[in-house]
């Protein structure tokens, strides 16, 4: 009998692995007995896609005692990869990504049946990063859950009763000589883009995504990516025009002065619209020469304040700065304003002192 190939040597004698290339550009994989017809030629017998599956048919065809069936986490996750992670919003499909890397060096060979809440435990502990283990079990739960919807195991969800790691609230909030100190050593775009994330307390991601198709009605559609969430910004308020309109109003007056056409908002001055990257390269310049202005001055404190200050955290500031709480955690899209209160809120309550 002919060696097999590479990509066959770790299966059973006379099983073969086929691949093929779908339309869509996903990989499919089936696995086959290479058996006899009644006339004794050559014929492969499809033993199906799923490898355990495919054993214990090749072990019927070979007359063997058949393996028990044991299921991979590996397998799991590839189904999960393929199937469910595809199914979610971009930013989360990217950190489940990068959170099944974590899990696979851990899980990856391990039977799913011996996946108890100790090695969960055991997992937690051994993660230096105690916020990202916290999400990588999270996604652990997810898999298991859907891994019972299919039928891979009877078993409770051993992440179920699994303390999580104490995660520390984020509380940075950029007071106006913070704000004003990067605002300007920003070049216009970045100007512009800070404006417009503080005015309407979305995500970076989703203040550069808007477009001039997106003002309709009055109002500034907006769909956040993280949560699906569709909100309607006003832009007036009865006859007069809100910050935001004002905002809007002026950065179109601007883009027309400079020939600019495409729908995209935030934009540099030739019309090529603001990429993740190119806002964290302008971020990082104007965050930098603004530190450096302070500590020119001799305001070492102020310089360290700044060097803080991520473009993330104009959301929460937007949120601060809201008296309303109502209102701010209905600006930010959230479905509960204690999400909004514990997260975002990043001042102290206003009182009056005792005299």
């Amino acid at each position: 009998m002919r060696p097999k190939k590479a990509g066959n040597r770790a299966l059973p004698p006379r099983m073969v692995k086929r691949e093929r290339t779908l339309k869509s550009g996903k990989i499919w994989i089936g696995y086959y007995y290479n058996g006899r017809d009644d006339q004794g030629n050559r014929k492969e017998i499809p033993l199906g896609s799923d490898l355990d599956e495919a054993r214990v048919e090749w072990a019927r065809l070979e007359r063997q005692t058949q393996p028990k069936l044991m299921r991979l986490m590996g397998a799991v996750f590839d189904r999960y990869e393929r199937e469910i992670i595809p199914t979610k919003s971009p930013r989360t499909q990217h950190d489940n990504r990068a959170e099944m890397k974590q899990l696979r060096k851990a899980f990856d060979q391990a039977p799913i049946d011996a996946i108890t809440p100790q090695v969960v435990a055991q997992y937690r502990d051994a993660r230096t990063a105690k916020t990202r283990g916290n999400r990588e079990i999270a996604l652990l739960s997810h898999v298991w859950n859907i891994a019972r919807e299919w039928g891979l195991t009877e078993k409770e969800n051993p992440c179920t009763r699994v303390r999580r790691n104490k995660e520390k609230v984020r509380d940075y909030y950029a007071g106006e000589q913070v704000w004003a100190a990067v605002y300007q050593t920003a070049p216009p775009e970045l100007r512009d883009a800070m404006d417009l994330a503080y005015l309407t307390g979305q995500r970076p991601a989703d203040t550069i995504k808007m477009a001039t198709t997106d003002i309709a009605g009055g109002y500034l559609l907006v769909g956040q990516n993280k949560t699906d969430k569709r909100l309607r910004i006003c832009l007036r308020d009865g006859e007069a025009a809100t910050g935001l309109g004002v905002f809007l109003e002026g950065l179109m007056e601007r883009r027309a002065l400079a020939g600019i056409r495409t729908s995209t908002l935030i934009t540099n001055a030739t019309g090529l619209r603001m990429s993740a990257a190119m806002l964290r390269n302008r971020w990082d310049e104007a965050r930098e020469a603004a530190a450096k202005a302070a500590e020119e001055k001799g305001d070492g404190p102020l310089a360290g304040q700044i060097r803080q200050f991520q473009f993330r955290d104009i959301r929460p500031k937007a949120a601060t700065e809201i008296e309303d709480l109502g209102h701010a955690s209905k600006l930010l899209g959230h479905t509960k304003e204690a999400i909004t209160q514990r997260v975002y809120r990043r001042l102290g309550e206003v009182v009056a002192p005792t005299k």
